[in-house]
């Protein structure tokens, strides 16, 4: 059996409009050092965003939300960060940002199968 591996995720947030501070949970990224994983998923849920904001560009938040992806996989479409190590990549995806697209500090946690708790997280946190 695989030993638990500890890991790090973050949330992905879209704040449609930053001196609200509401926001809409539209992906996750999960970092284990130790099993050298590094994952990024988005879902835009374009219903509820337009609870929030109809006058968005959907089209570039979805550019801008398929770099989190691009430097996560190391994808040359991510930019010279997607070059970094996985740490580095983490910790440059999940700095504090006062843009319309942020994520949520660290949390940590262990798990046996860094997939399934990548699609557990998820499926409770954006979808």
């Amino acid at each position: 059996m695989h030993e638990p591996k500890f890991y790090e995720y973050a949330i992905i947030r879209l704040v449609p409009r930053v001196e609200r501070h509401e926001f809409l949970n539209v992906g996750l990224i999960l970092f284990s050092k130790e099993a050298k994983y590094l994952k990024a998923r988005t879902s835009l849920n374009e219903e509820k965003l337009s609870c929030f904001d109809s006058e968005l560009d959907l089209q570039e938040i979805s550019q801008n939300l398929q770099s989190f992806s691009a430097v996560c996989s190391g994808h040359k479409s991510g930019g010279p960060m997607a070059h970094d190590d996985l740490p580095s990549r983490f910790r440059w995806l999940t700095a504090m940002r006062s843009s319309s697209i942020q994520t949520s500090r660290p949390h940590v946690g262990s798990s046996r199968d860094l997939d399934a708790t990548f699609e557990r997280l998820f499926k409770e946190m954006v979808l």
